[in-house]
């Protein structure tokens, strides 16, 4: 999904620079753009903070969560940990997504006080507009990546790279297109397509900030699926890299503590 958000495409500072219509994006290949963008979601073990609100209809907040996010991302391996920390009511609910190598991805689902089961990838996350699907999946590393356009979104003039999936590679939906401001190698807004052409998911940034290690980053995200009257928000409160995990921090007994890494709560 991702976009790396939900991984956690979430930072905390204002972006420094700004492109314009009037630029034009520098000429890079859609394998060399597919490689940056890959390579910048693979980005080691982090720690991130970020309120997340489902409107229903749009304009009325019927879900509102505060959630941390312990991940390690790398070229052959993802796992993340969802957590809520905020409202009361639903503080420990948690989700455990995994990939390792070509592998299906599988989750785990745990609701308080001791109730663990196995979701699938096409459900919601946390009752919202993403799929679990969306944040575990890295379609930049999928086989086929071509560019096929250039498109202005906020003022900044994008490539449209267009991944699909190669044999073996599995996923709902038949293509994934990204609008990529090149000049910042950040995604600006992602589109799920069905092998009819219909959009089953509209992904974007409406921030991008720089994260602790200076990298541009989508801060803030809507999304929005088939649903006509809903949509999610995303709004990145912080982002910590570094972050020592063990292999326990990643496992369904795990998802029964809420516990925040020692270098993120500095």
């Amino acid at each position: 999904m991702t976009f790396r958000l939900a991984s956690a495409a979430l930072g905390c500072a204002l972006a420094v620079f700004s492109a314009t219509a009037a630029d034009t994006p520098p000429a890079i290949s859609a394998t060399d753009l597919a490689a940056k963008l890959s390579t910048l979601q693979q980005d080691g073990a982090s720690y991130v903070r970020l309120r997340l609100e489902v409107k229903q209809p749009p304009g009325t907040t019927k879900t509102a969560l505060q959630i941390q996010i312990k991940q390690r991302r790398t070229r052959n391996a993802t796992e993340v940990v969802y957590q809520v920390l905020w409202p009361k009511e639903r503080k420990g609910e948690g989700i455990l997504l995994r990939k390792i190598g070509d592998r299906p991805a599988t989750g785990s689902y745990f609701l308080p006080p001791d109730t663990v089961r196995t979701i699938e990838m096409k459900e919601p996350l946390f009752g919202s507009d993403l799929t679990c699907e969306d944040v575990i999946e890295n379609f930049f590393a999928w086989e086929h990546q071509a560019i096929v356009g250039t498109e202005v979104v906020d003022r900044v003039n994008c490539h449209i790279l267009e991944s699909k999936p190669g044999k073996g590679q599995r996923f709902s939906s038949a293509s994934v297109r990204t609008w990529v401001d090149t000049r910042r190698i950040v995604p600006l807004r992602v589109e799920n397509y069905s092998a009819s052409g219909e959009v089953l998911r509209r992904i974007d940034s409406t921030k991008v900030a720089t994260d602790d290690e200076h990298r541009h980053i989508p801060a803030n995200l809507s999304v929005r699926g088939r649903r006509q009257d809903s949509v999610t928000e995303l709004d990145g409160s912080r982002i910590v890299h570094g972050v020592a995990y063990t292999d326990r921090d990643f496992t369904p007994e795990a998802l029964k503590e809420l516990t925040t890494p020692k270098a993120a709560s500095k």
